[in-house]
């Protein structure tokens, strides 16, 4: 069983947009966890169907994709495909990243932005994109060509094994880290990106680094 999960925080403009572009390309078993939303995103993702999963609090991406992954598992979930809540992805990429991990020997697919020409990137956020894969690999040995895409596939026994303590976007350094600790096998895919919005500007690529320092000898 492939399960989707969404993490969303204050995506009641997104999220009805996101669960019809998944429900249209035939995906039915969605999670979304409501991250301490203040606004309808919740209950907009009731009415379409979406198993909905609320933090009382606004704790951060990291936990709510380990609080999606956690119920996919107990659900028997096989293959977790995680696919952000603020239709910047295209649901067509499933299907594509599904093929190629079943195809390979990979226990886990990275979404990217910088492989095939799919992403409009704004030219404001190359810089630090560019910068945070630099860190990446300093704190993981593991140079991917985009370390901070939303997009990904894990299988069962990766998501067994991947435990999200970083409950900010330092989980993307983090699920690297602990894919090269547990030997998985990855690859990469080019898949779509729209930008409403930067999302990590300086300030919070300070922040993620920080995370990660106070986080590297644990």
């Amino acid at each position: 069983m492939v399960i989707i999960v969404v993490p969303a925080y204050n995506e009641a403009k997104n999220i009805g947009r996101v669960l019809s572009g998944l429900l249209k390309h035939g995906w039915r078993e969605i999670i979304v966890v409501d991250d301490g939303s203040a606004d309808d995103t919740a209950i907009i993702a009731e009415r379409q169907g979406a198993r909905v999963l609320r933090h009382s609090v606004n704790r951060g991406q990291g936990a709510a994709l380990q609080t999606g992954h956690e119920l996919a598992l107990r659900l028997g979930a096989e293959v977790v495909v995680d696919f952000d809540g603020d239709d910047q992805f295209d649901p067509a990429d499933i299907a594509r990243a599904l093929e190629k991990i079943k195809t390979s020997s990979a226990s886990v697919l990275f979404g990217s932005r910088f492989m095939e020409v799919l992403a409009q990137i704004p030219k404001s956020k190359l810089l630090l994109l560019k910068s945070g894969r630099w860190a990446n690999y300093l704190f993981t040995g593991i140079l991917l060509s985009d370390a901070h895409n939303g997009f990904r596939v894990l299988k069962r026994k990766a998501l067994e094994k991947i435990n999200i303590r970083q409950d900010g976007m330092a989980h993307n350094t983090e699920i690297v880290r602990q894919i090269k600790k547990n030997n998985f096998k990855f690859v990469e895919m080019g898949v779509a990106v729209k930008y409403h919005r930067y999302g990590q500007g300086i300030v919070g690529g300070f922040k993620i680094l920080c995370d990660l320092i106070f986080d590297w000898g644990e």
